[in-house]
């Protein structure tokens, strides 16, 4: 933790070196993008994407799952994506999964989450269950993650504040796979359904 701490200690002064920039951030935000992925520390959307502080809004969940949307019990994540698309009107949204996925590979598995029942019952959001696609015994879970994204992605339509934008061209929706073993980004190329390097 120390390192961390040292860190935001001399923050200020590394910001004072463009104080033009950190200025303009105070006035408010118009990011491009959502950017939706895994909670997992090996995956940092800024330094995938060389996005600036700004750029991307971010929406970081166990497993990048998107919920279901329900008015009658609202979601952080729901209203995320409601914030970003209706108030910061971002052209894209990214669902961006990843290899070594723990959360997908849990239900791969067939993992017993018992001790742990936010996460199991969290998890019960990755519907249609992802394991299907994918070799239990690969610890990339490749399939099952690009899968899985996919899934979101379908739900995602399923938003009011989506599906209206997208059928008048104001929105983008893109899935992406994320290798951490190589660096490599991939992207669904729904015409051909499957997923190629960006």
């Amino acid at each position: 933790m120390q390192p961390f701490i040292d860190n935001a200690r001399s923050f200020r002064q590394q910001t004072a070196a463009r104080p033009e920039e950190f200025a303009r951030l105070a006035e408010g935000q118009a990011p491009q993008a959502l950017f939706i992925t895994c909670s997992d520390s090996r995956v940092i959307p800024s330094l995938i994407t060389g996005a600036r502080p700004g750029e991307l809004f971010e929406l970081r969940t166990a497993g990048n799952i998107v919920p279901p949307y329900t008015l009658a019990r609202p979601t952080s994540e729901a209203a995320t994506i409601e914030y970003a698309v209706e108030v910061l009107g971002v052209n894209d949204v990214v669902v961006c999964g990843h290899s070594h996925c723990g959360a997908v590979g849990a239900l791969v598995r067939g993992e017993d989450l018992t001790a742990v029942p936010a996460v199991r019952d969290w998890l019960a959001h990755a519907a249609p269950r992802p394991g299907d696609a994918t070799a239990p015994d690969d610890p990339t879970v490749a399939d099952a993650v690009q899968s899985h994204v996919l899934a979101q992605i379908l739900r995602l339509r399923s938003y009011p504040c989506i599906g209206p934008r997208l059928e008048a061209g104001e929105l983008r929706l893109h899935a992406w796979f994320y290798e951490i073993h190589t660096g490599t980004v991939l992207a669904h190329r729904p015409h051909a359904d499957t997923f190629v390097a960006l």
